[in-house]
């Protein structure tokens, strides 16, 4: 069905209005988009319900994200539509979820944004926020409550990016050699340790590390098919190319021979590489309040778990690129090098090799 006339602009009401009429039933469809933008909005709207129907025009944002949360609950992982619910109750449902969806526009997912911003949250929070903002909409659309396509929200260009540190030579030196921390306020060996000194050799993610297991150790060569994250879930990792292999050196090899010994001395019994005394996988959040300790204890720089893989990928910023990336499971945009570069027989060996001069010049030099 084709509409014959078109949105007027309400002074009294400040808004763009259409009144149109289906099977009996009048429906009024608004913009408060100021110009032409928002009278082609409500035009919108109109086509879309006179084509397709726009069902239930009166639900709230707030409601529309409660059901939206639910269907992430059947599809995504619990930390994924946490970080999504959590958007919701701090950012989103506070500035727009008494807001119709029907009359949601760009500029109020804009707005969004920018308040946010103007909290202080950082460039990545934003992008993760926009990401949100632009899946609730989709599944608004798909289950006829919008017609809305945003294409130009904006990450403010000054958003703050969050600062890295890492761990210097000084400091590495002494991780490699003193396994001292403090429990209670009194010294005693970390248990930890070779897990942190393997973090900083491979620049694994945390949630890799947590995951390894000793038979994904074999002939030389440790083969990465799983991470754990904090809330104790296992995955396959962040992306496809987080299942990666790499070859060990000297210095990772003796580091697991330390901690198999370790695990033998402590009577624990696990399929985990580094596992808490149990021989469970450590919780993520052990693994931070240990690593805290011991480096407070040596009077290191506030360096968390994820940023001893900025500490390895600064280490070896030397390497080629594609040794780099194929390390610590990174991508490449769309190229041919990306896409049709193969692993060569040797390429791991040789990667081992130059990860263990470079340790070998810092730990010694």
């Amino acid at each position: 069905m084709k509409r014959t006339n078109t949105a007027q602009w309400i002074e009294s009401r400040n808004r763009w209005q259409i009144n149109v009429q289906k099977d009996g039933i009048r429906k009024t469809f608004t913009s408060s988009t100021p110009g032409r933008m928002g009278q082609r909005e409500a035009n919108a709207k109109a086509d879309a319900w006179l084509d397709d129907g726009i069902n239930n025009t009166k639900i709230k944002v707030r409601q529309a994200a409660e059901q939206y949360i639910e269907s992430l609950k059947l599809s995504t992982s619990k930390s994924h539509w946490m970080k999504y619910e959590c958007f919701f109750k701090n950012q989103i449902n506070p500035y727009i979820g008494n807001v119709r969806v029907e009359n949601i526009n760009e500029q109020h997912l804009q707005d969004v944004i920018d308040r946010s911003y103007g909290t202080g949250l950082a460039k990545k929070t934003l992008m993760n926020l926009r990401a949100c903002l632009v899946a609730f909409i989709k599944y608004c659309r798909k289950n006829k409550l919008t017609t809305l396509l945003p294409e130009d929200l904006t990450i403010p260009k000054d958003a703050k990016v969050g600062e890295k540190q890492i761990l210097q030579p000084a400091h590495l030196k002494v991780l490699f050699a003193d396994n001292m921390t403090t429990y209670r306020n009194k010294p005693k060996a970390d248990m930890f340790i070779y897990a942190y000194r393997f973090h900083v050799l491979t620049g694994l993610r945390p949630g890799e590390l947590i995951g390894l297991k000793w038979n994904d150790i074999r002939n030389g060569t440790v083969y990465l098919r799983r991470a754990i994250n904090i809330l104790g879930e296992t995955t396959t990792g962040k992306n496809h190319n987080a299942q990666r292999n790499f070859a060990l050196n000297i210095f990772t090899s003796a580091l697991l021979n330390e901690q198999k010994q370790l695990q033998e001395e402590n009577n624990i019994v696990s399929d985990y590489v580094f596992s808490d005394k149990y021989g469970d996988p450590i919780r993520s959040a052990t693994y931070k309040d240990n690593w805290q300790r011991y480096r407070e204890y040596h009077n290191m720089p506030h360096v968390t778990p994820y940023e001893l893989r900025h500490t390895f990928v600064s280490a070896v910023k030397t390497l080629p690129e594609g040794y780099l990336k194929q390390l610590v499971g990174h991508s490449k945009d769309m190229d041919t090098y990306g896409v049709y570069s193969h692993e060569m027989d040797g390429d791991m060996s040789e990667t081992a090799a130059m990860v263990q001069d470079i340790f070998k010049e810092i730990l010694t030099g």
